[in-house]
C-alpha cells in the first residue's frame, strides 16, 4: 500500500467518525497549545531581554550593591538593603587596583526627574545619571551632537549635562540644544551634547535620561544612602573571565568581607541577567509543560480507544483485506497513520493557535513578535511520538486479527 493512499483511507475513515476524532483532536489540541503559546510569550520576552541587557557594552562587567533581578521576599530585601553602600571611595581603590582593565567607570542614578526648558518641560519620569567621564565608553553611548562629559567637567564640578535623544526632540523641536541651559530640580545645566537613539525595549525608548557629572550630581543629592554602580571593561574576551575574578578578589578586600563570607555586593553581567530570567522563567515553563503533559496523556489514552474501538468495527473490513492479500505490516501501517494523522492535525492546529496567542499576549508587553521554530518543531515531534506510542496496541491488534475469524465477525 502506498503512503498517500494509507493516509487517504486514514482520513475517510476519521472522517466517518466527526464527532469522535474532533474530541480526540481536541486533547492534542490542548496540550501542544499549552507548550507552544507559553513558549512563543517566553521567546519573545527572552528576545527584548536581550535586546536591552546590552546597555551594559561588550565585554563589560557591572559591580553593585542590588542584583540586577531582586527575586524573594522582605527577608531577601532586608538583606540587600544592609548591605554597606558603594562608594566613591571603592571605585578609586579599585580603580588603582583593577590596573589591566581597559576602562572603568562609576555611576549613580536618581529616578522621576524633570527637565525644563524656558516653557517647556518634560514627564517626572526622567532618570538623572551622575557618572565619570569613562561611562561613555562602558555604557556604549554614542553623541550624536556636541560632547560628552570630560575630566575637567568632573575636576571642577561644571554643571553641564548631556541629553538623552528623547529629551532633546520634545524640549528642542526647531533649534540645536547644545550651548542652551535647562533646569532639573531648580539646578541651571548647560547642554554639552546630545545622545544618538539607544533603540527600545519592551517597546519602551531608553533615550529618556540625562547625565551630568558624578561630582556634580554628589554635589546636588549628596553621596549618603546612594549606593554606585561601578563598570568594568575588559580588553577582550580573552581575559574578560579574569578581570571579573580579579575584581571579584579585589573587591572584597576593599570592603574587608571576611574569608568565608557571601559577597556584599553583586556582579552583574548581560549573561548573569539573562541566566536569572531563565531562572525565573523555568518555572513557568515547567508548570505549563505539566499541564501540557497531562493533556497530552489523556489525549493519547483517547487516541488508544478510537483506535480499538475502529479495530472492532472494521474487523470484517480487515479480514476481507488480508482476504485478498494485505500483508500484517500493511494493516499495522495503515491503523498506526490513522492515529498519527489525527495527532498532526491536532498539533497543527494546537501549532496554529498558540503562536497566534503567544503573539498577542506578548505584544501588551510590547515584545517583539516572534515564531519559536525549535518548539513547533518539537510539537510536531511530539505529535508524532503520541501517535506511535498510543497507536500501536491497536495497530497490532489488527495486524494479527486472523482473516477467517474476521470475515465471519458480524
Amino acid at each position: 500500500m502506498r503512503i498517500f493512499e494509507t493516509i487517504r483511507v486514514a482520513l475517510i475513515s476519521l472522517h466517518a467518525n466527526k464527532l469522535r476524532s474532533s474530541l480526540t483532536i481536541l486533547g492534542i489540541v490542548v496540550g501542544i497549545f499549552s507548550i507552544i503559546s507559553i513558549s512563543t510569550v517566553i521567546v519573545m520576552l527572552q528576545t527584548s531581554i536581550e535586546e536591552g541587557v546590552s546597555v551594559l557594552g561588550s565585554n563589560t562587567f557591572q559591580i553593585q550593591k542590588w542584583p540586577a533581578v531582586r527575586t524573594g521576599g522582605h527577608g531577601d530585601y532586608a538583606k540587600y538593603r544592609n548591605r554597606k553602600d558603594i562608594t566613591r571611595d571603592d571605585f578609586d581603590h579599585l580603580q588603582n587596583k583593577l590596573v589591566q582593565a581597559e576602562s572603568m567607570s562609576a555611576i549613580s542614578s536618581q529616578r522621576g526627574r524633570v527637565v525644563k526648558f524656558n516653557s517647556e518641560k518634560t514627564n517626572p519620569n526622567v532618570s538623572l545619571y551622575g557618572v565619570t567621564p569613562e561611562a561613555f565608553a562602558t555604557r556604549e553611548w554614542d553623541i550624536a551632537n556636541g560632547r560628552a562629559i570630560n575630566s575637567s567637567d568632573m575636576n571642577r564640578n561644571e554643571r553641564v549635562v548631556v541629553l538623552g535623544s528623547d529629551i532633546a526632540i520634545k524640549l528642542f523641536t526647531t533649534f540645536d540644544p547644545v550651548g542652551n541651559e535647562v533646569t532639573i530640580d531648580n539646578h541651571k545645566l548647560r547642554v554639552v551634547g546630545v545622545l544618538a537613539h539607544q533603540g527600545e525595549i519592551f517597546g519602551e525608548s531608553r533615550g529618556n535620561f540625562a547625565i551630568i557629572p558624578l561630582s556634580t550630581f554628589q554635589g546636588f543629592y549628596g553621596d549618603r544612602r546612594r549606593s554606585l554602580g561601578i563598570t568594568v571593561m575588559a580588553e577582550d574576551k580573552e581575559i574578560y573571565d579574569d578581570l571579573m575574578f580579579s575584581a571579584e578578589g579585589h573587591m572584597r578586600t576593599i570592603r574587608k568581607v571576611a574569608p568565608g563570607e557571601e559577597n556584599d555586593f553583586e556582579i552583574v553581567s548581560n549573561v548573569s541577567i539573562l541566566n536569572q530570567i531563565n531562572d525565573i522563567t523555568s518555572g513557568v515553563r515547567i508548570g505549563a509543560f505539566a499541564i501540557a503533559g497531562i493533556a497530552l496523556l489523556a489525549a493519547g489514552v483517547g487516541i488508544m480507544n478510537i483506535m480499538l474501538v475502529s479495530v472492532t468495527e472494521r474487523t470484517k473490513e480487515i479480514g476481507i483485506r488480508k482476504a485478498i492479500g494485505a500483508k500484517k505490516k500493511n494493516i499495522l501501517i495503515q491503523f498506526l497513520t490513522e492515529a498519527v494523522t489525527l495527532c498532526i492535525i491536532g498539533g497543527l492546529v494546537g501549532i496554529f493557535l498558540g503562536v497566534i496567542v503567544g503573539n498577542a499576549v506578548g505584544s501588551l508587553l510590547e515584545a517583539t513578535a516572534v515564531i519559536p521554530l525549535d518548539w513547533v518543531m518539537v510539537g510536531i515531534f511530539l505529535c508524532v511520538l503520541i501517535g506511535v506510542t498510543f497507536g500501536t496496541y491497536p495497530a497490532v491488534k489488527a495486524a494479527n486479527l486472523d482473516p477467517i475469524e474476521a470475515l465471519r465477525y458480524e
